[in-house]
Parts: C-alpha cells; sequence; structure tokens
C-alpha cells in the first residue's frame, strides 16, 4: 500500500472535528517547506534587523492584533527608569 493510500485511509478513521486540526498542520508543513530555503543571517551579519531575521516568523500565529502595543498594559512603565 503507497504511503499516500495509508494517510488517507488514516484521514478518514478521524472524528470531522480532527479535520481542521489536519488541515492546519498540513499548512504549516507547506510553509515550513517553503522558508527553509531562507535561513536567517544573524551570526554570519550582525547588522540585520530582528524584523529581516524574524521575517520567516511572521504571520505564523492566529491573532487580530497586529503587535503588543495594541495592549495598554505591555506599553506601561515603557522608558520609564
Amino acid at each position: 500500500m503507497l504511503t499516500l493510500e495509508i494517510a488517507i485511509q488514516k484521514i478518514q478513521q478521524l472524528p470531522p472535528e480532527q479535520w481542521q486540526k489536519l488541515l492546519e498542520f498540513i499548512e504549516f508543513l507547506e510553509y515550513q517547506s517553503s522558508h527553509q530555503k531562507t535561513a536567517p543571517k544573524t551570526i554570519e551579519n550582525p547588522e540585520v534587523s530582528f524584523a529581516e531575521a524574524a521575517k520567516e516568523f511572521m504571520g505564523c500565529l492566529d491573532s487580530d492584533l497586529e503587535d503588543l502595543s495594541h495592549n495598554p498594559q505591555y506599553l506601561e512603565g515603557l522608558g520609564e527608569e
């Protein structure tokens, strides 16, 4: 039996509520394989910005927030010392 046939058989045995998790995992694997060729250059080039070094991870999390500055509690006391 081919690997694909085994996978399809196992997927069909899963309860429907787990299909979404499976789809998300497949999309994660697609994302990971498409970004493996670009590794961050922080060690070789220390002048690379954090945003550039973390570019492959941007958008990985499901959230309505663009960044932590949307949380006023996170900003409390910032710059005070």
